[in-house]
């Protein structure tokens, strides 16, 4: 698809990270791969964050996208945990910045009424809805359709963007036609 956008969508993670890349050409999404990028508990930090770096680095080169749309960290009652969320976070923000990749993050509430129609579904629900919205997709991962999900929230808001820049351009030249 030679005009298509291509979003990758990320749900950071230490342990498991989520990514899924889809395509968008004018309003019609299109499936193109996703997966889950798993480190070991075993290792120590540097090593795991150095090994989410590789294998995102890989994904970004070999997919291409133009832009990658990242979940928000949620911190509910763990702090430990949400540091290490908001270190994946770092790692994927870094390789989208070193692939000059726009970068989007949207809170895990946005992605779910995107997607779902509820800022409060749960996983089985964004699960069944990103397979009805990308039927070739097959996911079976929640971290694979929560990341699949992220992409299509950012679909759906840079269609709408580039619908207000048209209407925007057609109301400027309007004016300058009245002048």
């Amino acid at each position: 698809m030679p005009g298509a956008i291509r979003i990758l969508g990320l749900d950071p993670g230490l342990a498991r990270m989520g990514w899924g890349a889809i395509a968008l050409e004018g309003t019609r999404l299109t499936h193109i791969a996703h997966g889950v990028i798993v480190t070991k508990t075993s290792a120590g930090l540097g090593a795991r964050l150095m090994a989410l770096h590789a294998e995102l680095t890989t994904v970004i080169a070999l997919h291409r996208p133009h832009a990658m749309a990242v979940e928000q960290a949620f911190v509910a009652k763990d702090p430990s945990a949400a540091l290490k969320i908001g270190h994946a976070r770092a790692v994927a923000l870094l390789a989208a910045a070193q692939a000059g990749m726009e970068i989007a993050e949207y809170s895990p509430n946005h992605i779910k009424k995107s997607v779902v129609g509820a800022g409060h579904a749960g996983k089985d629900q964004v699960q069944f809805m990103v397979k009805r919205l990308l039927p070739a997709c097959g996911v079976t991962q929640a971290d694979a359709a929560d990341a699949l999900a992220a992409a299509i929230a950012h679909a759906h808001l840079s269609g709408t963007r580039a619908r207000i820049a048209l209407s925007e351009d057609a109301r400027v030249r309007a004016r300058v036609a009245v002048l």
